[in-house]
């Protein structure tokens, strides 16, 4: 199990109806992740999912209806990064391991301000998730990061993160995607 870090600058909210504005905020600021609105593992209808509209829309009604999507990091008063981090079955089908009956978290994306990058935040932020989805119910948080020099899925995160903080490599999910889990019970 992963216990938070008692140092860390970053303090965590799980993105709520009173957050929703820190969100916007966040994902619209230079270098945001406003082009997928952290829905492109979660189902849109086949005509949305080119648009940035219908997704930040979709995104918002999962929250204001206090769906689980994930977390916050602060520095101060600023939302600094995002993790998205739910149920497994809210989102499409990842390439995950099926079979039992584990309750399992999904952590599909990070998204870190340019500052916070390479200084080991990321951790935090994995580490955050591990402890909000054992709080939650999870048995297992599953997770599908690339190998450092993959071209692309890069915001899923990188193995040598996840190997660090206890997860074991249980398969693959395409080309690029390691499917990692850790067990949080």
């Amino acid at each position: 199990m992963i216990h938070p870090s008692t140092t860390s600058e970053l303090r965590f909210e799980e993105v709520t109806p009173a957050h929703w504005q820190d969100f916007e905020t966040l994902f619209e600021g230079r270098g945001g992740p406003k082009n997928c609105w952290c829905m492109v593992w979660r189902s849109l209808p086949a005509g949305d999912r080119g648009d940035k509209a219908a997704k930040k829309q979709a995104i918002k009604v999962r929250v204001l209806e206090r769906q689980p999507v994930g977390l916050l990091a602060y520095r101060g008063s600023e939302p600094v990064a995002w993790c998205s981090v739910a149920p497994r079955d809210t989102y499409r089908p990842l390439g995950g391991l099926d079979g039992d009956d584990s309750v399992v978290w999904s952590l599909v994306c990070m998204y870190l301000k340019r500052e916070l990058r390479g200084v080991g935040f990321s951790k935090e932020l994995v580490r955050a998730a591990a402890e909000h989805s054992r709080l939650r119910g999870a048995d297992i948080l599953e997770a599908y990061p690339v190998d450092p020099e993959s071209p692309s899925y890069r915001f899923m995160g990188f193995v040598p993160v996840f190997k660090v903080l206890g997860f074991k490599e249980v398969g693959q999910a395409g080309n690029r995607r390691h499917v990692m889990r850790l067990r949080l019970r």
